[in-house]
């Protein structure tokens, strides 16, 4: 379905692609009173989380009347004010995306915006107004799409998509003291008041090696690529084992060369004995090389178990017998599977998957709006520990601005992928033993 994932996180992140993937990859960005009022806090919430619920399962009531956001923009003129969507007077909340970028930026981007529309249709008396601003695709036209959008009013800003666009909107709106609710994968553009609705490699790692080790997985082996992602992966790794009481025996690092792969298995096979689990992290066009010089130097998944993140949830992996047993950590593919339908209805062609951030993002702030009154976008309501229930779960923004995610973990058996510990229904539900 479009991208592939390993294409869509460097998408977002900017980070370098990993060994053997030149496009981008996943939906990332490159590679924190008294008791009466808390207790109408907590009941608002309540009321918050089935509103949401019930708008990402797309059962409200379609909004009437209101002008399009789904029309095609990307041609419009860089700083124009395309026309608003929504409740004319409603509250205004601005988005910012790279309608005119080329590529798959470009593609994301359109798709986004869709969602976006589709989300506040679905919303049944959203209070919304929707002002889009294209940047270009540059930090420049990101810093000034988010200027425009304050001078006109936005209470909050949705967006950018990448990176380094995020990194310069952030330092406008955190300068006036509005918040932005970016779709980045890059942690380091993180930060109070700026909050990352994404996908972020650290949540995958720590699921992962979570799970690994409640179902006796202490000790680790890893191959890493030497790029950005695999920088991320790797700390994120070495902290979420260390959590756990574990080991991790043997690491290392190979380059943008498959030809050199073999020299960094090497090295780790030669520990294998020592461990009970082997962690990679690749896209699909490189992981088969390195599964298969791991089997060469005698490391097997049928005697270690082998583990990975989302960018193997892939058919061309699922298909291949070395991967007969690997585990992965990704979200619940049946909110997407539902929303990318209705998508299909709507536009007569699949979402790309990075539309469902934008889509959660509306949802999200129409039932603010809708529930919370005039502190709807304050820190205290957006970092609430509970979370909210999106497309793809749950999820809460932690005060450093970075998202939490309750993941699934999968299977690979027979040229499929089966969920063998479901994806938390909310926040502090412990994770479960092997089905």
């Amino acid at each position: 379905m479009g991208m592939m994932l390993s294409q869509i996180a460097r998408l977002i992140t900017g980070l370098k692609p990993p060994a053997g993937d030149r496009m981008f990859s996943r939906a990332q960005g490159e590679a924190k009173r008294p008791a009466a009022a808390s207790r109408r806090c907590a009941i608002g919430f309540a009321g918050l989380f089935g509103l949401l619920l019930a708008a990402c399962s797309g059962t409200n009531a379609p909004l009437t009347g209101g002008p399009s956001f789904g029309g095609d923009q990307s041609s419009a003129p860089f700083g124009a004010n395309p026309q608003p969507s929504g409740v004319a007077g409603g509250v205004k909340v601005g988005v910012i995306l790279s309608l005119s970028a080329s590529g798959n930026a470009g593609a994301a981007a359109q798709s986004m915006k869709n969602a976006a529309d589709l989300a506040l249709a679905e919303f049944h008396g959203a209070n919304v107004q929707l002002i889009v601003k294209d940047d270009n695709g540059t930090a420049l036209g990101a810093q000034i799409a988010a200027q425009q959008l304050l001078s006109e009013g936005a209470e909050i800003i949705l967006g950018p998509l990448l990176s380094h666009a995020v990194a310069a909107a952030g330092q406008t709106t955190r300068n006036r003291g509005v918040p932005l609710i970016a779709f980045s994968t890059d942690s380091n553009v993180a930060a109070r008041g700026v909050y990352l609705l994404s996908f972020l490699p650290e949540t995958e790692v720590d699921r992962m090696v979570s799970y690994a080790a409640s179902n006796g997985r202490k000790s680790f082996i890893s191959v890493l690529p030497d790029s950005a992602y695999g920088a991320v992966v790797e700390g994120s790794f070495k902290q979420a084992v260390a959590a756990r009481g574990g080991r991790v025996v043997a690491l290392e690092h190979y380059p943008n060369d498959p030809n050199r792969i073999g020299e960094a298995v090497r090295k780790v096979a030669a520990s294998a004995r020592q461990a009970d689990a082997v962690f990679l992290a690749d896209a699909p066009e490189v992981t088969p090389q390195v599964i298969q010089q791991l089997n060469a130097n005698g490391v097997s998944p049928r005697r270690i178990q082998f583990m990975g993140t989302w960018l193997w949830d892939e058919q061309k992996l699922f298909s291949d017998p070395n991967m007969n047993g690997a585990w992965f950590a990704a979200p619940d593919v049946s909110g997407f599977r539902d929303f990318a339908q209705r998508y299909r209805a709507r536009y007569g062609q699949d979402p790309l998957r990075t539309s469902s951030l934008a889509y959660d993002a509306v949802s999200l702030v129409a039932a603010l709006v809708k529930t919370q009154g005039p502190n709807r976008f304050s820190e205290e309501v957006l970092t609430n520990p509970s979370g909210f229930n999106g497309i793809d779960g749950v999820f809460r923004f932690k005060s450093d601005g970075t998202c939490e995610r309750g993941l699934a973990v999968l299977e690979i058996r027979n040229g499929t992928a089966r969920v063998i510990n479901p994806a938390p229904k909310s926040f502090g539900q412990p994770v479960a033993a092997a089905l």
